[in-house]
């Protein structure tokens, strides 16, 4: 959610409104874009802490000084900044796991040595532990999030200022159906996602208390918005989904290049067209509402899998990588997971991801719930299987390994470690600032 698509949006009468129709063709067109299976990106957040202080906050003109730094590096990925000053790089579409694992590795060292030279680290935790929301960023697109999501509570400001991701993009997969088939990995993706979230589960504290929550983040996204985080309802064929999800979600804003954006209140997409005012809608309007929308699984042509927490570790993020694109990507894999998270779906209920019994029990228990838990294990194990055959390096196969030994086979999820590894250093301890300051 760090960009912003530009113009095309107005004056009225410059560009052909857009009609319902021509909408719902559209948005069937662009949401899956089948094929076999071949590219993997991946978008990292990072919370910006001071290195040898990380509770306090740091100044925006260090932050800003530093994002100058960063801008400045010839990096393969995209970096851009979130409202609270988070960064993100977000990896080109890659040919194979390890490129871009090798890609976002290089980018990622540039992206440290930078910040260390100015005395600053990025933190891979879900939600920052210590510190207040702090909206650094002045934009439009902000200022109008920040007053639709206002009307439903403080959860807003938190996601938009103090949260941090790991978000893994594949393609959406084949037409025809079987285990790369673009319908068993739509339904895939909001079971399994759920196993995901409990295994990467990384946010267990807000504003140095702990909280119910082993990820704070994701139960942030679920009180984030009456509609706008919902996956769409599972009664349809994906495609048809998708496309009511989008037209019957209410408009976050109506963009004007002349003066402040509107922000309307219950204003579904389908009723804008409907109503052409206050002015009709057009293509691009389309396309930034989309982009407004922040359900667990994304479909953009691609499919954004935006439930893992950023992971602490200099190589953290590569294990829900490495994870999530084995056991979508990998057939053999692939039918093993279907198998084993498919009996989630009576747990899950009638409900939608992520207000359903499943998914609340992930954020809120991690891989102490052993339903959860059994589940993890199998796809693990799988993962494990799978990377080989994906050509992943003996570095990411012993990552990932590393990270099944240390948490799924105890039935423990990062969350558990954070709280002493956050913990103040006692007086006379080695080193005056905590581990994670580093990750």
């Amino acid at each position: 959610m760090s960009y912003d698509t530009p113009g095309g949006h107005g004056p009225p009468g410059q560009y052909p409104p857009l009609g319902e129709g021509e909408a719902e063709d559209l948005l069937r067109c662009i949401c899956f874009k089948t094929g076999p299976p071949r590219k993997v990106g991946v978008e990292l957040e990072w919370l910006i802490h001071d290195r040898d202080n990380p509770r306090v906050p740091v100044p925006h003109h260090r932050l800003e000084a530093a994002a100058g730094i960063l801008r400045a590096l010839p990096l393969s990925a995209a970096l851009t900044f979130e409202p609270g000053g988070q960064l993100e790089l977000s990896s080109r579409p890659a040919d194979s796991l390890m490129a871009c694992i090798d890609a976002t590795a290089a980018d990622l060292t540039a992206v440290r040595d930078a910040l260390d030279r100015a005395g600053l680290a990025p933190v891979g935790i879900g939600v920052d532990p210590w510190h207040p929301p702090r909206r650094l960023l002045r934009e439009p697109r902000y200022d109008a999030m920040e007053a639709s999501f206002d009307r439903s509570g403080p959860a807003g400001r938190a996601m938009m200022c103090t949260t941090a991701s790991v978000q893994v993009c594949l393609d959406a997969g084949e037409e025809e159906p079987g285990p790369l088939g673009y319908g068993r990995r739509w339904q895939l993706g909001h079971l399994l996602g759920a196993v995901l979230v409990a295994a990467f589960a990384n946010s267990p504290l807000r504003l140095g208390r702990p909280t119910p929550w082993r990820s704070a983040r994701q139960s942030l996204w679920t009180g984030l918005d009456p509609w706008r985080t919902l996956a769409p309802s599972g009664g349809l064929p994906p495609r048809d989904a998708w496309t009511a999800h989008v037209l019957d979600t209410p408009v976050l804003c109506i963009r004007d290049d002349a003066g402040p954006w509107t922000v309307p209140k219950g204003l579904t997409f389908r009723d804008w067209i409907r109503s052409g005012a206050p002015r009709a809608p057009v293509r691009a309007d389309l396309d930034y509402h989309i982009s407004t929308l922040f359900p667990p699984v994304r479909p953009r042509g691609h499919l954004e899998l935006r439930m893992i927490d950023a992971q602490h570790g200099a190589d953290g993020w590569l294990v829900p990588l490495a994870v999530t694109t084995a056991l979508f990507d990998d057939p053999e894999a692939a039918e093993t997971v279907y198998r084993t998270v498919k009996p989630l779906a009576e747990t899950a209920g009638t409900q939608r991801a992520p207000r359903n019994p499943l998914w609340v029990g992930a954020a809120r228990d991690g891989l102490a719930d052993p339903e959860l838990r059994a589940a993890a294990v199998t796809c693990f194990g799988a993962a494990l299987e799978a990377l080989p055959r994906m050509g992943a390096s003996k570095a990411v196969q012993d990552a990932v390994a590393g990270f099944n030994d240390r948490f799924v086979a105890r039935g423990r999820c990062p969350a558990d470690d954070l709280p002493e590894l956050l913990a103040p250093v006692p007086p006379g301890g080695p080193g005056h600032h905590c581990e994670v300051s580093r990750s």
